[in-house]
């Protein structure tokens, strides 16, 4: 009988040591998660856009005057740079494009080819992020030259004003984001081969930049 007591008693304590090992082990914590990383707009970037671009042009000599539309495509590139500051994002941008948009015409009863070739801009933008979403808003300088070709002479004048627009910035990765843009165009009044011309134009465009 005793020796039966003594073993119990041994089977009991050889349970119990591990449940008391268990209790007197130190908690070992887990490995930190580190949290993920936040997207940035911060930073210099290019690209390349195209688009469709809706020209007015409206011709005035002393007693008469004349209106003419000279839609097209136009490709081009933008370089620009971004800060963000919390979900507020600024920035200055540049760009350069080529127009196709000349056609024949008839002013004054002269026979015409005109359009525009060259444009460019230089703008400041401001944005409200939404993670990798941009939306923001643009105005600056605008630029562009005006060619008019007829058979008492070739011409062409550089045209400046101001634009103004919005659109929306998308980061597919770290580097790399689309871009959907509206631009109104006002480049203002000059003169050509004796007539004054005025110029405004709506641009709608798409593009692909890399951020870096």
């Amino acid at each position: 009988m005793l020796s039966l007591r003594i073993s119990l008693t041994l089977v009991v304590t050889a349970l119990a040591l591990p449940v008391c090992a268990a209790d007197l082990a130190p908690d070992v914590p887990g490995m930190p998660v580190a949290p993920a990383p936040v997207f940035s707009w911060t930073g210099p970037y290019a690209g390349l856009r195209g688009g469709i671009g809706f020209l007015n042009s409206d011709f005035s000599i002393p007693g008469a005057s004349s209106s003419e539309d000279f839609n097209g495509g136009l490709v081009g590139g933008f370089v620009g740079a971004n800060y963000q500051m919390d979900t507020i994002v600024v920035g200055i941008e540049g760009d350069l494009s080529y127009n196709w948009n000349k056609k024949d015409l008839t002013v004054f009863g002269t026979p015409t080819e005109a359009g525009t070739d060259l444009s460019g801009s230089v703008v400041g933008r401001v944005g409200y992020a939404v993670d990798r979403a941009l939306i923001f808003a643009t105005a600056g300088w605008a630029t562009t030259r005006a060619t008019i070709d007829t058979p008492a002479g070739d011409a062409d004048k550089t045209f400046n004003g101001w634009t103004v627009g919005a659109g929306l910035d998308y980061a597919f990765t770290d580097n790399l984001f689309g871009r959907a843009e509206y631009r109104y165009n006002d480049y203002s009044d000059e003169e050509i081969q004796g007539a004054d011309v005025d110029l405004d134009e709506q641009i709608v465009s798409a593009g692909l930049g890399v951020k870096f």
